[in-house]
């Protein structure tokens, strides 16, 4: 069953000190956003204007499994989270890189902006292949 704790009075059970844990001490003017949109999941981080990464998280590490991941919901869901950890470093603009072409490019941006950041310009930064790798030989049935 394991050891019984003891708590005193005065601790703290974590260890940790409590809320101040969770604010930021890090404090930002500016930043860019990245957003990399699979099929799969949305990954979606803010860094600094030098491209530091200062918060990040993903539908995945939001708890949504499978196929719900790429949705756009999803993506929606970890643009607010960015917005919201934005805002407690004091974040008031930031120009948006997205790469990918899942669904959830337009929707984590939407929901990114809803938080009060004004968005100073998108660049699509989408890997293009010129050619690509050989396409497999014809089926034979």
């Amino acid at each position: 069953m394991g050891k019984k704790r003891i708590i005193k009075k005065g601790d703290d059970a974590s260890g940790k000190g409590g809320s101040s844990s969770r604010s930021s001490k890090r404090k930002l003017d500016s930043g860019i956003l990245f957003v990399e949109a699979t099929f799969n999941n949305t990954k979606v981080s803010l860094g600094d204007t030098s491209g530091n990464i200062v918060t990040w998280s993903s539908s995945g590490s939001l708890g949504f499994a499978g196929a719900k991941k790429g949705t756009p919901f999803a993506a929606a869901k970890v643009g607010e989270l960015i917005g919201e950890r934005a805002n407690t470093m004091g974040v008031k603009e930031v120009s948006v890189v997205v790469s990918g072409v899942g669904a959830g490019r337009e929707s984590s941006i939407r929901a990114f902006s809803t938080k009060g950041i004004q968005i100073s310009g998108i660049r699509d930064n989408t890997p293009v292949p010129h050619n690509g790798p050989r396409p497999p030989k014809a089926r034979r049935i």
